[in-house]
């Protein structure tokens, strides 16, 4: 399906070679979840990545965000923080499509959305693409 194709484009985009993969599918699973509109209506133009960035926005984490979309040293997150910047039915859906517990997802995601998304966003903002996948791709050349 589109998240495990999504999964495998960004374990690609992360370094796929030193077990990037599981990376991937986690970060395909939430951004698969938050495309489904699963998570709460906000905008992000119809791209998850958009949504992902107001969810952490609206739950305090902004400096963390602008620091991944931004150009300089990316900030860390606890999974703590993911697991309160997340709809629970969200964080449950990508923790059953990974196959871990939602706390696992939570601390996964935590280690690898600050690396994810600053290399989604290399110009310090949230490139204009017509899809995640493209996006991802486009970034992966």
């Amino acid at each position: 399906m589109a998240g495990n194709d999504l999964g495998g484009l960004l374990g690609g985009l992360l370094g796929g070679g030193r077990g990037g993969s599981g990376s991937g599918d986690i970060l395909g699973a939430l951004l698969g979840a938050l495309g489904s509109g699963s998570g709460s209506g906000s905008g992000g133009g119809g791209n998850p990545l958009g949504g992902l960035l107001d969810m952490l926005t609206k739950s305090g984490l902004v400096d963390q965000k602008d620091s991944w979309v931004g150009t300089g040293q990316n900030q860390s997150v606890t999974g703590a923080q993911i697991q309160q910047a997340l709809p629970d039915e969200t964080l449950r859906k990508v923790a059953e499509q990974a196959g871990v517990t939602p706390e696992e997802a939570a601390s996964d995601l935590a280690r690898t959305l600050p690396q994810a998304v600053d290399k989604l966003t290399p110009e310090g903002q949230l490139p204009q693409a017509a899809s995640l996948e493209e996006l991802v791709r486009q970034q992966s050349l």
